[in-house]
C-alpha cells in the first residue's frame, strides 16, 4: 500500500506528538507512513520519509484563504500527495477547515456528491459506534444534501465497522414523522423514498432524538453541520464533566477510594473507550481520497489510531464504494474489515 501522509505540523501538540504517533504506526502496525512538514522543525523521524513543506497553516487561520495563499503548507502538500498518487490517504490534527479545503481543492469531489461531510464516530460502550454526520463541514444545508450524507454514512459504517445493513436515522426533536423544523420535515420526506437506501444497502428508520445517539439502536445519524457540531461538542463536554465528577466522587473518603480501586480496571476501560484519542479522528466523506481529521489536541496514540483508520479504509476501498453509491449503484467488492459487536 502507498504510505499514509501525516501532516506533521498540524495540531496543538505538533510536531513532537504527531511524529511519535506516526513512527509508532509504522513500527508497531507495519503501516507505511510519510511525514509532511518542515524537515528542520521535526524531531527524530526514524526511518520515515519526509515531504518538505515550508509553510504551516495556524489553527485559527481562515481556512479557504490560507489554503489558496499558502500553497507550500503541510496540509496542502499532504492532500497533493494523495492526489498525485504518492500517498494512499492523509491524516491531520491541524486546522479542520483548512484540512477540508485542502482535500476538496486538491483531491476534488466525488461525482454526484454536492458537499463533503464530516463523519464522526460517537462511542457506544459495548457496541459499535454511532456515526454522526455532518459534524461541522456545512453549517447550512439543503434537504437533498442530507440524502447524500445518509448514503455516505451508510457506506462508511459498513466499511469501517462491518455493519452489513446500517440503520440510518434523521436527528430531530421527536420520533414522529411530523416533528421538527420545516427543513427537517423536508429531509424526512426525501429520506423516506426507498431509492437511496437501496443504493447503499441501508435501512431507513426515521427520526431519532439526541438521547438515541449513544445507544445501539441506530448506526448512522444525519443532520446539518451546525446542529451536528453543536451536538458533538455537547456530548464531548458532557462526557468530560461526567468523568471528572466520577473521579472526584471516588476520591471522597477511604470507602470510596477502596471502591475505586476495586473498579479501577473497568473504569479505565470505560474512560479509554470514551476518550477522543480512541476514535483516531473523523472522516471527510465526499472527496476523492481518504482524509482523516483528528482532534486538535491529539496525542501520539490518537495519531496511531488515525493512521490505522486511514489504512483500513484504503484497503476496504471505501472511496470506490462511495463513488458507486453516489452513482446509485451498490456493488461492494470487499468484505467488511470489522465484525459488528452489537
Amino acid at each position: 500500500m502507498l504510505p499514509v501522509a501525516v501532516d506533521a505540523m498540524g495540531g496543538d501538540r505538533a510536531p513532537d506528538e504527531i511524529v511519535t504517533g506516526a513512527r509508532r504506526a509504522a513500527e508497531e502496525l507495519g503501516i507505511p507512513v510519510v511525514l509532511v512538514g518542515r524537515p528542520g522543525d521535526l524531531p527524530d523521524t526514524g526511518d520515515l520519509d519526509v515531504i518538505a513543506a515550508s509553510e504551516v497553516i495556524a489553527m485559527d487561520a481562515e481556512p479557504g484563504a490560507s489554503v489558496r495563499r499558502m500553497k507550500d503548507s503541510s496540509l496542502v502538500r499532504a492532500a497533493e500527495a494523495v492526489r498525485d498518487g504518492k500517498a494512499s490517504a492523509m491524516v491531520s490534527a491541524g486546522n479542520t477547515g483548512a484540512a477540508m479545503a485542502s482535500a476538496l481543492l486538491r483531491m476534488g469531489r466525488i461525482k454526484g456528491i454536492s458537499r463533503p461531510a464530516i463523519a464522526t464516530p460517537i462511542p457506544v460502550p459495548g457496541h459499535t459506534p454511532t456515526t454522526l454526520l455532518d459534524a461541522g463541514a456545512n453549517s447550512e444545508c439543503r434537504p437533498a444534501w442530507l440524502v447524500e450524507f445518509a448514503r455516505m454514512g451508510a457506506v462508511y459504517a459498513r466499511d469501517r465497522f462491518g455493519i452489513g445493513s446500517p440503520r440510518v436515522g434523521l436527528l430531530s426533536i421527536g420520533e414522529e414523522a411530523g416533528k421538527g423544523s420545516p427543513f427537517v420535515k423536508e429531509c424526512f420526506k426525501l429520506l423516506s423514498e426507498p431509492e437511496w437506501a437501496a443504493a447503499t444497502g441501508a435501512e431507513w428508520i426515521g427520526n431519532v432524538e439526541g438521547r438515541d445517539i449513544m445507544t445501539p439502536d441506530v448506526d448512522v445519524i444525519v443532520t446539518d453541520g451546525f446542529t451536528g457540531n453543536v451536538t458533538l461538542k455537547t456530548l464531548e463536554g458532557a462526557m468530560k464533566s461526567l468523568i471528572g465528577r466520577l473521579l472526584v466522587a471516588i476520591d471522597t473518603d477511604d470507602r470510596t477510594r477502596a471502591a475505586g480501586e476495586a473498579l479501577g480496571g473497568a473504569l479505565d476501560s470505560m474512560v479509554a473507550e470514551l476518550h477522543p484519542d480512541s476514535t483516531g479522528g473523523a472522516m471527510l466523506l465526499g472527496v476523492d481520497g481518504v482524509c482523516v481529521i483528528s482532534h486538535g489536541s491529539s496525542s501520539a496514540t490518537a495519531i496511531v489510531n488515525a493512521v490505522k483508520i486511514a489504512a483500513d479504509l484504503v484497503q476496504a476501498s471505501m472511496v470506490e464504494h462511495l463513488t458507486t453509491a453516489a452513482a446509485g449503484r451498490w456493488t461492494p467488492t470487499r468484505a467488511p474489515i470489522h465484525k459488528r459487536t452489537s
